[in-house]
């Protein structure tokens, strides 16, 4: 999972760039995903132990922020489903942005459950 952690931190940095680029490099906020991203990678690195409890503890902390990031995204999932119905909005990149943010922190958040229940099983067995 440190393996996958450290891949969807690279996502999101790229999400950010290519983000950040797409508006002209006018808007700085763009660059938010990056950001997230590149706590992501260092969540990564840290979980990339041979010690189970510490692998645990930046697994549970890096799945924690993913789950908040979904949480705190979800307006953006609603406003990118606006803008697919025709709505107007002033800076569409930014709610797409959003909204990829969203999903991706979801798709995270579903990955590491499963892989989470997947340990406990084989703990228990």
């Amino acid at each position: 999972m440190a393996k996958l952690t450290i891949g969807f931190g690279i996502v999101l940095v790229l999400l950010g760039i290519i983000g950040f680029v797409a508006t002209g490099s006018a808007h700085p906020t763009a660059l938010i995903p990056a950001v997230i991203g590149l706590f992501f990678v260092l969540f990564g690195v840290l979980a990339n132990t041979e010690d189970s409890k510490k692998r645990m503890l930046w697994m549970h902390i890096s799945v924690t922020v993913a789950l908040i990031t979904f949480l705190g995204t979800i307006p953006a999932d609603i406003d990118t489903i606006r803008l697919s119905h025709g709505a107007y909005f002033a800076h569409p990149a930014a709610v797409e942005e959003k909204g990829a943010l969203s999903l991706l922190c979801l798709i995270y958040v579903l990955f590491c459950v499963r892989s989470f229940i997947s340990a406990r099983r084989s703990r228990l067995a």
